[in-house]
């Protein structure tokens, strides 16, 4: 679509604006791109690139700043990452230690705002989270029973049961004795179901023990499974393309607060491969104007599970976001392959 002079200015007149948040003019642009061009060939082609829709001029200014759609070329296009600073590097390596996976996660999602000066977001794993890997009874008193939750992820959850009668010591061992070792790694509902298919020679009240711990555990597990973790939002109130556009950043927080609409964005990268970049609305999910989401997947044994993904205005370094998400993507995969 452009020829290689346009791209040389194009790339140049974004970086610049990522650099400096001012509209580039064509001395700028004649300075910083390395080509040889009067400033009438400069102003032309920049006149091109506005026809095309990948600049756009300002009211109160000559020059010109990239649209969307110069970012979305740039990106696909121009965009040259940088590798990660070897300080960088192990400081995410220090810190996804893989001994527990929430703690992981939000350590993830500290570490892409801390890194980025953005709003990082993790998605949770799916589906492994609704599965259980051992459960125990302890009787508190009569007719209150603790339940203990052990997930195959290692987390733990708890909930009191209060029960029609008071069970003996014995009887809660064995109750947690025979569901851990017929249905450990099984969700709740599907022990449920299985329950009530395959064991109607269990007693009357010892059936309502169990019904009453599937509940609970399952009320537990969901619970305790956020869709994401988000840190840093306030980094964008001081983003200078947003913080002087109260419009704009009240989008940006109603799209936090509403997660059925953050979790579509990142639902779309759970179907990519690698780095990828959504710029305002393209990707289909409404989203504020100036805000690029830019995600990757993570993966368990194998398996993509979920997403982790850097929040922040168009006008960011895509040249060091990109590099972050995919390494922070990468070593979360590995720090929750070893558990």
């Amino acid at each position: 679509m452009l020829d290689k002079r346009a791209q040389i200015l194009l790339k140049t007149l974004i970086e610049r604006y990522i650099a400096e948040g001012q509209p580039v003019g064509s001395r700028t642009l004649s300075r910083h791109s390395g080509l040889d061009l009067s400033p009438a060939t400069i102003r032309n082609v920049m006149s091109d690139l506005e026809e095309l829709g990948f600049i756009s001029s300002p009211h109160t200014s000559a020059g010109r700043v990239p649209t969307p759609a110069g970012y979305r070329f740039f990106v696909d296009t121009l965009l040259v990452v940088k590798p990660l600073g070897s300080g960088e590097q192990r400081q995410l390596e220090d810190q996804l230690h893989p001994d527990n996976p929430q703690r992981a996660i939000q350590s993830a999602s500290q570490l892409l705002s801390q890194l980025t000066q953005f709003a990082g977001v993790v998605m949770t794993p799916r589906r492994r989270a609704l599965t259980f890997r051992q459960i125990e009874f302890l009787r508190l008193s009569e007719k209150r029973v603790l339940l203990i939750v052990v997930t195959q992820d290692g987390d733990v959850q708890n909930r009191v049961l209060f029960t029609a009668r008071d069970y003996s010591p014995a009887e809660l061992v064995s109750a947690a004795n025979y569901i851990n070792q017929n249905y450990s790694g099984h969700s709740f509902e599907d022990v449920r179901q299985r329950l009530q298919q395959e064991l109607h020679e269990i007693k009357q009240d010892m059936m309502q023990l169990m019904n009453a711990a599937l509940d609970a555990g399952n009320r537990a597990m969901e619970e305790g499974n956020e869709p994401y973790v988000i840190s840093g939002e306030r980094n964008l109130l001081t983003a200078q393309d947003l913080s002087h556009d109260m419009r704009r950043l009240r989008q940006l927080f109603e799209l936090f607060e509403h997660k059925t609409t953050l979790l579509q964005i990142l639902d779309l990268s759970l179907r990519g491969q690698g780095v990828q970049v959504f710029i305002g609305g393209e990707s289909g999910v409404y989203a504020p104007e100036d805000v690029s989401v830019v995600t990757a997947p993570y993966l368990v044994d194998g398996e993509v599970v979920g997403t982790v993904g850097v929040i922040g205005p168009s006008r960011m370094a895509y040249d060091r976001v990109v590099p972050v998400v995919d390494v922070t993507a990468k070593l979360l995969s590995s720090a929750l392959s070893k558990l």
